[in-house]
Formats: C-alpha cells, sequence, structure tokens
C-alpha cells in the first residue's frame, strides 16, 4: 500500500523538524504547507513573505488537490498547518493517514509572537485543530495519531518509532539526522519562518 501522511500541525510545534525527519526516507515525497497561498488569499491576513508565497501557490482548492494527487503516486508525506485548512473540505484527505501535532499553547503563542506580534486564535491555529480533528475522526471512521511535540523533543527514536508503527511504515533510522541548513522540500517562506 503506497503511504499518504497528513499532518496536522499548529504553527511552531517543530512541524518543520518532523518534516525533515520524514524528508530522510525513499518512500515518501515531501510537500510542505500547499494550501498556505490558499489560506492568505480567504482570510486576508498578512504574513511575511505573502507576495512570494503567492507566486508560488496554486489560487484554487481543486489546483491545489490536483498537485497533491500527482505527487502521491509513490508515497507522500504533506505538512499543513491547521489554520490553513479552515476554507477548504476535509474529504480530500479521506484515504490519508493523519497526525495532528500538538504544542504546549503558551509555548505555541510565545514563539509565534516572534514572527507575528499580537498572534490571534485563528493565527495559533488551535480551534482549528481540534475542529479538524472531529472532522477527520468522522471522515476516517477512526481517531487520527496526537503526537506531542514535547514528547517527541524528550525521546526522539523511541517516539519516532512508534509513530512509524501507527503509520504502518518501516522504521528507518536515517529519520534522525539530516544536514543542517535549507532543504529543497521548504516553502519560500522558510526564510521568514524556519530560523
Amino acid at each position: 500500500m503506497t503511504p499518504k501522511i497528513n499532518l496536522v500541525s499548529g504553527p511552531r510545534n517543530i512541524s518543520t523538524a518532523l518534516m525533515y525527519s520524514f524528508a530522510q526516507r525513499s518512500d515518501l515525497e515531501v510537500v510542505d504547507e500547499p494550501f498556505y497561498a490558499l489560506y492568505l488569499l480567504k482570510s486576508g491576513k498578512k504574513h511575511p513573505g505573502q507576495k512570494e508565497t503567492l507566486a508560488s501557490q496554486p489560487h484554487s482548492f481543486k489546483a491545489v488537490v490536483e498537485q497533491l494527487v500527482e505527487k502521491q503516486e509513490n508515497g507522500i508525506f504533506i505538512k499543513n498547518m491547521a489554520h490553513h485548512m479552515e476554507f477548504i473540505p476535509v474529504s480530500w484527505a479521506s484515504n490519508y493517514k493523519h497526525i495532528f501535532l500538538i504544542r504546549d499553547p503558551a509555548a505555541l503563542i510565545a514563539s509565534f509572537a516572534q514572527v507575528i506580534p499580537q498572534p490571534d486564535m485563528q493565527d495559533i491555529g488551535i480551534a482549528a485543530e481540534w475542529q479538524l480533528f472531529e472532522e477527520i475522526e468522522k471522515l476516517v471512521g477512526e481517531k487520527p495519531v496526537v503526537l506531542d511535540s514535547g514528547e517527541l523533543l524528550k525521546n526522539p527514536p523511541k517516539v519516532l518509532k512508534e509513530l512509524c508503527d501507527r503509520l504502518e511504515l518501516p522504521w528507518k533510522e536515517g529519520m534522525l539526522s539530516w544536514e543542517a541548513g535549507p532543504r529543497k522540500e521548504d516553502g519560500c517562506w522558510a526564510k521568514y519562518w524556519y530560523k
């Protein structure tokens, strides 16, 4: 079975590190925040690197999903921000396995405020993530995986092995490290968000 994985996270949750970890696998293509441009258009939010983001991605739900379908042939790992998915139906992800990455809200807000001063509830995506969890649970008929970023940071080998088991993926030791610096998987917004 071809692995199809959808990571749903709030911002500043080590989601990029988790994406890099899965990018070390040869059986998955990694896609970074494919609905970001659509979110910026629909929400009216202003973010650093907005022009580059809007120029780098399709502006319609249908076009984004078509790109994802093309990339999922050999296995795919998508990193999504929960709030980026507020304006789209979840039905596109009915045949995916889902991971919900969570973080202590106080730490999340403090980190986010370093990039966007005075974030609101939509910015941090906690309510959107809970709503998506409920929708996806109904859609797929089972509870998605919930992963606490704090627990992952305490013991990456143990937690990543357990995560691979839950996703029915073979464990790959290479998921534990990668070269420092920008990566080909990064969206054009990386220079603003991924220090």
